[in-house]
């Protein structure tokens, strides 16, 4: 049929396309997607692929503390990036002034006039607490966001968790997600698209700051001169890896070597591989923190112990998250290491994936979402609910 060729060889692929319409048109979250159907009406895909055809492009943002991608929900791939941690200070703790100018620098470089486009935003994993403070501090900032792009004549905002992004990136609604960050790891239990903080979300003090900082320790121990952080990170980037077997590794030559534009040529050897390695052992490079494998172990420890649902298959997909995740060899030595710390009858069918769109699976996680057929009306907040919303109170007064 036309419309079904027209939706193979579309923006977006097929896949694609099936999960978000099948997952994601109920909105957010729906914990029974059968029950959700049973009492729809059930409408054809031609019916369906109609409706995402009408859907207006959106203003992506994915914005966390140390870097900032944006884009239009039509296009394959952000459309610019930003230092946010040099431009605009920590945007996870906000003051109105800083969103307010993180905001109108990202509308002003995508030339867009901000009252004609929904914007979707991701929201980072920050007070990651169940207590009643970390949830009057996760309201805070999310209404805060809400605020400044309102009062920025922002028709309509979404506003979704950025460890739920990367999963939706990976076709998932359920599984826990590593987001490797600029600061810190969150290791974050996701059912049906909920953050499951009940369950708990493990942040390690560790994120690619850290593995940049050892990797710069490395190569001062070696008189080796660089201008600036950045030719650090693009070494790490473009050589670095995380080894099978540490130990082992050691033995080897590893020896390779890349050329920085105006610097020249740059060789690493152990470095390639010790940088990563403090992911699992944070110890090597003097950092006291949990290891990845055994936040994430005792991440499942929790969820196999809940009890919440029946199925006790939900948490046994985990999803690496973040450019830092990105490390070749590190979803291979993650599943290895959980399969070594624990009992079969949480291990077996444990899956380790890889970042789906590299650095940018949030940010495409926030793509499939805007292009759903129900997006504005199962998806976004308008400014006139917004308002309702909190009217007779200050949405941004403290706990």
């Amino acid at each position: 049929m036309l419309w079904a060729f027209f939706l193979q060889n579309g923006r977006e692929p097929w896949d694609t396309a099936i999960f978000a319409e099948t997952y994601l048109r109920p909105g957010r979250p729906h914990t029974n997607y059968m029950a959700y159907f049973s009492h729809s009406p059930q409408l054809s895909f031609m019916h369906i692929y109609a409706q995402r055809e009408k859907v207006p492009g959106s203003v992506i943002i994915d914005g966390g503390s140390g870097y900032c991608k944006y884009g239009w929900s039509k296009y394959n791939a952000p459309s610019g990036r930003c230092a946010t941690f040099m431009e605009f200070g920590n945007i996870e703790s906000p003051i109105l002034s800083r969103l307010q100018h993180f905001f109108t620098a990202v509308f002003t470089r995508m030339q867009v006039k901000r009252s004609l486009r929904p914007v979707v935003v991701s929201i980072p994993i920050c007070h990651s607490d169940d207590t009643e403070s970390a949830r009057a501090s996760r309201r805070q900032l999310r209404d805060a966001i809400y605020t400044v792009l309102f009062d920025m004549n922002v028709p309509a905002v979404c506003a979704i968790d950025q460890s739920v992004l990367g999963l939706y990136a990976a076709r998932r609604t359920s599984g826990i997600v590593v987001n490797i960050g600029f600061n810190v790891t969150s290791v974050v239990p996701i059912r049906c698209g909920k953050v499951m903080r009940e369950v708990g979300v493990e942040v390690v003090g560790l994120g690619a700051l850290k593995l940049t900082g050892f990797l710069r320790e490395q190569m001062q121990q070696r008189n080796m001169n660089f201008e600036s952080l950045y030719t650090v990170r693009t070494l790490k980037e473009k050589l670095c890896y995380v080894a099978a077997d540490y130990h082992a590794e050691l033995s080897k030559v590893t020896q390779a070597s890349c050329e920085i534009s105006g610097e020249g040529w740059f060789t690493l050897s152990k470095e390639r591989f010790k940088t990563g390695e403090i992911l699992f052992q944070p110890q090597i490079g003097g950092i006291h923190a949990m290891g990845l494998h055994s936040a994430v172990s005792l991440c499942m420890h929790h969820c196999a112990d809940s009890g919440i649902f029946s199925d006790d298959g939900w948490f046994k997909t985990v999803v690496l998250v973040g450019g830092t995740s990105c490390l070749p060899g590190l979803p291979e030595r993650l599943e290895k290491e959980l399969i070594r710390l624990l009992p079969p009858s949480i291990s077996e069918g444990i899956k380790v994936l890889p970042p789906p769109y590299g650095v940018d699976s949030a940010w495409y996680g926030a793509k499939i979402v805007s292009n759903v057929s129900t997006f504005h009306s199962a998806w976004c907040i308008t400014k006139k609910q917004f308002r309702q919303k909190h009217r007779g109170r200050n949405p941004l007064a403290g706990s």
